[in-house]
């Protein structure tokens, strides 16, 4: 299969990427890394399948070179990727040489493939010893995480083309706060609207740093998006869709450019937050250089009656489904890119910095064939060449993942890979998808 779309048919300066995290693919074994809370979530029996951790993941620590000969030679242009927390400071607090070493031979190499490189500065790790303290509902974890920032930007900074503070606030926070479903695994209002608030508080201290340390880079911030989508033409629907909205959507970007949080939601969360959190607000909507958006599925809303706030839960939508159970549903992504560009960042350029599916993936004669996740590229990247057309500022497409790898709760299960990683031998073998999108976006 081939992609509908080619490289000429975005602006010139459009960017294909492809997106990685640390914990995901590098192998904590390795590194001098200290232990972070996702340690201990994979730890404790029933949250990760197997009991799974990211101890040797993709061995990517080790195998990184061969790795970014995938990226270069499958004519992407970015490296996005993330430094891990627990890898730079094990203890939350100091300095680790050789995992700093090894981000310094990571960045040298990306730069000598001529690929430009997107850093993400947490993609999920916090520390153990940070998390021994409250982690992320603690006010003190967004000091330490602008301390953490400037180790790592005052060793590589100088070789980011762009960097991002935070990946997935909401991830880190309501997921993993309110839900349980992530590391540390609470189901805690009064924690998660901390979280909710301290994630960006980090976010804006970081950001500050990025500004003194390294004033050439393109600073952001990634968010995660899902599109909200009534399960009903009901007025109590329509209301559950617009408060998942606004504590999934919402809460974030507008924080980020309009300087408050939704009324909607502030509103319920109110007893919960933080004293003083008003005050945060000014420098966590400090101007930024791009937005990322992360973009996977909509979110089919049904209002719960006689239940407590947020009064709703989503249920399964009528499309197709990836094998994570998600929604495919491309014209989200048009009308998300879309929105963002009309209601908030204006000409703030937009990078769709995660987009892909797991799928049933087999080797089957030394081959990986994966027509739907082509098929999936292709809907999206026509989306996204929509959201453009329509005014969209978009300035790049990255693909998650480049390698199947740890997929967190879901342990090895899960492959969102363009490039199959058979984890007995760490063998790397391109999929289908990997060379449609190669041949989409070869250079003439």
């Amino acid at each position: 299969m081939r992609l509908s779309l080619s490289r000429g048919d975005f602006p010139r300066d459009f960017q294909l990427g492809a997106s990685t995290a640390a914990y995901q693919i590098e192998g904590t074994a390795a590194g001098g890394t200290g232990p972070s809370h996702w340690d201990s979530w994979a730890a404790t029996p029933g949250n990760v399948v197997r009991g799974e951790d990211g101890a040797v993941a993709c061995d990517h620590y080790h195998r990184y070179a061969a790795d970014l000969d995938l990226v270069r030679d499958g004519n992407f242009d970015t490296y996005r990727f993330s430094t891990s927390f627990a890898r730079v400071m094990p203890d939350g607090r100091t300095p680790n040489a050789e995992g700093l070493d090894f981000y310094d031979r990571l960045a040298d190499a990306i730069a000598e493939r001529g690929l430009k490189a997107s850093l993400t500065l947490y993609h999920w790790d916090l520390p153990s010893a940070l998390a021994d303290q409250g982690g992320w509902a603690n006010r003190d974890v967004a000091a330490r995480f602008a301390d953490y920032s400037r180790v790592v930007l005052e060793r590589i900074g100088d070789r980011m083309d762009s960097v991002a503070t935070i990946n997935e606030p909401w991830c880190v926070a309501w997921l993993s706060h309110f839900l349980g479903l992530q590391a540390p695994g609470l189901r805690d209002i009064r924690a998660a609207s901390r979280a909710m608030h301290h994630v960006l508080l980090a976010h804006a201290k970081s950001l500050e740093v990025i500004r003194e340390v390294t004033p050439g880079a393109k600073a952001g911030i990634v968010l995660n998006f899902a599109h909200p989508h009534a399960a009903s033409d009901s007025e109590e629907d329509k209301r559950a869709a617009r408060t998942f909205d606004g504590i999934h959507n919402r809460w974030f970007v507008e924080a980020l450019t309009k300087g408050a949080y939704p009324a909607d939601i502030a509103g319920a969360l109110a007893p919960h937050m933080p004293e003083g959190w008003q005050d945060d607000m000014a420098a966590i909507s400090a101007p930024i250089d791009w937005l990322g958006v992360n973009y996977y599925t909509r979110t089919t809303l049904r209002h719960l009656e006689d239940s407590l706030w947020p009064h709703f839960e989503d249920v399964p939508g009528p499309l197709p489904k990836t094998d994570m159970g998600w929604e495919i549903y491309p014209d989200g992504l048009r009308a998300l890119l879309v929105r963002l560009a009309r209601d908030y960042t204006g000409a703030t350029p937009i990078f769709v910095t995660e987009n892909g599916m797991a799928g049933d993936d087999h080797l089957i004669d030394g081959v990986i064939g994966d027509p739907v996740r082509v098929g999936y590229f292709d809907d999206h990247l026509k989306a996204v060449h929509a959201a453009i057309a329509e005014g969209a500022p978009v300035g790049g497409y990255f693909a998650w993942s480049l390698m199947d790898n740890y997929e967190w709760a879901f342990g090895y299960d899960k492959r969102f890979g363009i490039v199959y990683v058979d984890y007995e031998t760490q063998a790397r073998i391109p999929k289908a998808s990997y060379h449609a999108l190669r041949e989409a976006f070869a250079r003439s």
